[in-house]
């Protein structure tokens, strides 16, 4: 079993940066890869960034590439979202989900575990 919980949510004004951790317990964080989804109000959860287990690969969203960043650190057992140049179409709750594989995907049913989420709220 894998828990997650994210933080690093808040309100940001238009343009600012915001970076969100993840935290893991349970199993190893390195064997598994990594996402970041976001839900805004009345729309479906998206895909936003991914990054296989070693780190090594990547994937972005074509609405955040470019301004965000996905890392991690597998012996602190966190993955990291630096978000750049925010504004309000990125307000959403923010996801932080493990792969059942070690590599990244686009596909949320790839994903086994989730966390509870973080609010991020982008002001004009």
């Amino acid at each position: 079993q894998v828990q997650l919980v994210e933080s690093g949510g808040g309100l940001v004004q238009a343009g600012g940066s915001l970076r969100l951790s993840c935290a893991a317990s349970g199993r190893t964080l390195s064997s598994g890869g990594m996402g970041w989804f976001r839900q805004a109000p009345g729309k479906e959860r998206e895909f936003v960034a991914a990054i296989s287990w070693s780190g090594g690969r990547t994937y972005y969203s074509s609405s955040v590439k470019g301004r965000f960043t996905i890392s991690r650190d597998n012996a602190k057992m966190t993955v990291y979202l630096q978000m750049n140049s925010l504004n309000s179409e990125d307000t959403a709750v923010y996801y932080c989900t493990r792969s059942w594989s070690v590599a990244g995907s686009r596909n949320a049913e790839d994903y086994a575990y989730w966390g509870q989420g973080t609010q991020v709220t982008v002001s004009s």
